[in-house]
């Protein structure tokens, strides 16, 4: 069966925007989806007008904020809408983002991502996920949350990678009809370094000193000073690196 029509839920979010921009250069038909657009994935405001059609919901949506119960709420409140106006309007599948070592996660965030996973694998379309490494765009976010010309960083390990290429990622799994399902593929940049180090490159840019700090109330965070947040060994590792993917933004 040809898949033409797509709709993409956080459409003009982060990811979601590069996932309309690599659908539409490649010639699908794109339904953006967002509260700027009319459509609200939690309330349902627009949405069975919006997937009237569509063969495949691609599923970028995310909650903006740290707090573990309101994102979880989020998350499963959407999975469970866009399940049900997509049933209805015939979609064949649901493509969503998740994130690496979700399924090692006991709290925060990322934790929220593995009920998100969970309620989408319950519902009643056919589910393909892809987890990916954070994005280089979240240092930025990072240092935007401190004052002063000093931001303290975590000194975890990550494989940073950029959006675009997640949702070049993305869309291939979404329009390849023989997608593995198992194991769940997984995105992440070429380079291994601490979350600090990334900041140090853009804290220069910013004239704004970085110290790498150890977080021991952060959620998991001795999982994730282990390695748990990184990419497994079947992971598909592309560019740019963050270093690259600065220069690129000059």
């Amino acid at each position: 069966m040809s898949i033409g029509k797509f709709a993409v839920a956080g459409a003009t979010g982060r990811l979601g925007r590069h996932v309309v921009d690599v659908l539409t250069e490649r010639g699908y038909q794109v339904v953006p989806m967002s509260r700027a657009t009319g459509v609200d994935i939690i309330s349902g405001d627009g949405l069975a007008e919006a997937l009237t059609g569509t063969d495949v919901i691609i599923d970028a949506a995310s909650w903006h904020g740290s707090d573990q119960e309101a994102a979880t709420e989020f998350f499963r409140t959407s999975a469970r809408n866009l399940h049900e106006a997509g049933q209805k309007a015939g979609v064949t599948r649901i493509v969503l983002v998740s994130i690496i070592g979700v399924d090692k996660a006991t709290g925060g965030f990322i934790a929220s991502q593995q009920v998100h996973e969970e309620a989408n694998l319950s519902g009643p379309l056919p589910v393909r996920i892809l987890r990916a490494a954070q994005f280089h765009e979240l240092v930025g976010q990072l240092l935007d949350w401190q004052q002063g010309d000093t931001a303290y960083i975590p000194a975890l390990p990550t494989q940073l990678v950029a959006a675009r290429t997640v949702a070049e990622a993305l869309v291939g799994l979404a329009t390849d009809p023989d997608a593995p399902g198992t194991p769940v593929p997984e995105i992440a940049g070429p380079r291994r370094q601490t979350m600090a180090e990334a900041a140090e490159l853009l804290g220069a840019r910013r004239g704004v000193r970085v110290v790498g700090v150890d977080n021991p109330d952060m959620p998991d965070a001795q999982a994730a000073a282990d390695g748990a947040f990184l990419p497994s060994p079947h992971a598909t590792l592309a560019g740019p690196t963050f270093q690259e993917w600065l220069d690129a933004q000059l």
